[in-house]
């Protein structure tokens, strides 16, 4: 929130007040027929109790913003949104659905469709707002793991069925130190008896002291040949305000040694070798590299310069438009991996059927994609950001399987 003006988060309130207003008659079409007058008085108390105290709450947290310590503010502004969303779209539903039925005439008292309209209201609202609830209490932490099986013709003989467990969009901060949550993420990827173990990029929200803590948790991730990692967007310090270059730096530092605490390799711009047996495959991996606003760190031809003669290499990679724009056609690199949409932490997930609004902005948003040999998996984070929930898009632990 400290990144929109007051008259942004002003005019986010104001919105919020009409819908409010829109909603309370169209609530007051429905509560007419409530022949109590003291329920009626405690329906409309606690209405506005929750929409004043709601928009009371977003003018006070931008007002105090500079003077909350960013863990809490996190914290806070999190709770906000997932308040908002609940709040504000159900009551967009509500409206929508009154409003059609008053202008048709159906909300006349004389109107056979009388019962079927106030139910039908009263389920647009209540609906979305359960969804919600659900997703930000429950779903946003039920783990899942996609299974995916990838077939490279020239795949070395030991690497027949190499296990590589991805992770991806942590956003540690967002867990707020409950650490016995990521716990059951680290149990279900050890009982997969991962080979190799990679993480995409994401690791904080902005900050190193989001990581206090969690090194006892990472430690206990196992891979038989090895853990690496790559950075992402959120990774560098770019969307936060540091009185100095140097603090900035420092945070960066911390974050970077972070990886070194826990035995992952962190990749920056460069690759390391595989060996299994007699075998060996490369696994490449880049800075953060993205169309912009996005910045782009990533160096793809430093990065393959002591790995061009390998014939298999494995590309870290956090954004997906990488892919497209540096990958396939120009190099012989097999298999990207890729995080950095979270599906949008809202979609459709039906078997092979998938949808989500991230696929306007990104052509390649989440699952498993081809192009000739060449293949890119996108997976849809762990954690969240923003939203403090997921809504149709569980979070991602991606085992794939090497097939030749």
């Amino acid at each position: 929130m400290k990144s929109f003006s007051f008259f942004t988060i002003a005019l986010l309130c104001l919105a919020i007040l009409i819908i409010d207003i829109l909603a309370f008659v169209g609530l007051q079409s429905i509560v007419n027929y409530i022949n109590s007058a003291s329920i009626k008085l405690i329906i409309y108390i606690v209405f506005w109790l929750f929409s004043i105290g709601l928009i009371t709450s977003i003018l006070i947290l931008k007002i105090r913003m500079d003077n909350v310590h960013p863990s809490r503010r996190q914290l806070l502004i999190s709770g906000l949104y997932g308040l908002t969303v609940s709040s504000f779209i159900p009551k967009i539903i509500f409206v929508s659905v009154i409003t059609l039925f008053y202008f048709t005439k159906f909300l006349s008292p004389n109107s056979n469709w009388l019962i079927f309209v106030i139910v039908l209201a009263l389920l647009s609202g209540f609906f979305p707002f359960l969804v919600i609830v659900y997703a930000i209490f429950k779903a946003a932490y039920r783990f899942k793991i996609h299974r995916v099986e990838v077939e490279l013709s020239n795949l070395p003989k030991s690497f027949l069925d190499f296990k590589i467990v991805q992770i991806s969009d942590i956003h540690i901060g967002s867990f707020n130190s409950r650490y016995h949550i990521l716990d059951r993420a680290v149990k279900l990827i050890n009982e997969l008896k991962p080979d190799l173990i990679v993480f995409t990029g994401d690791l904080v929200n902005n900050y190193a002291w989001e990581l206090k803590g969690w090194a006892k948790v990472f430690q206990k991730l196992n891979a038989k040949h090895g853990k690496f990692a790559i950075l992402g967007n959120h990774d560098y310090g770019d969307y936060s305000e540091w009185k100095t270059p140097k603090s900035k730096q420092s945070n960066f530092e911390s974050i970077k040694y972070f990886f070194k605490k826990i035995d992952f390799t962190l990749l920056l711009n460069e690759a390391s070798i595989v060996s299994k047996n007699s075998d060996k495959i490369a696994v490449v991996g880049i800075e953060n590299w993205g169309k912009p606003p996005f910045k782009q760190y990533g160096n793809l031809n430093e990065a393959l310069k002591d790995v061009k003669n390998m014939p298999i290499k494995l590309l870290l990679s956090h954004d997906p438009s990488h892919w497209t724009e540096e990958v396939i056609d120009k190099t012989d690199i097999a298999l990207t991996l890729s995080g950095h949409t979270h599906g949008m932490q809202a979609g459709v997930n039906l078997k092979s059927k998938k949808w989500s609004p991230i696929q306007y902005k990104y052509k390649h948003w989440a699952g498993l994609y081809q192009h000739k040999n060449q293949y890119l998996y996108v997976n849809r984070g762990l954690g969240w950001l923003g939203f403090p929930g997921r809504i149709g898009m569980r979070p991602e632990i991606t085992c794939i399987q090497l097939k030749k």
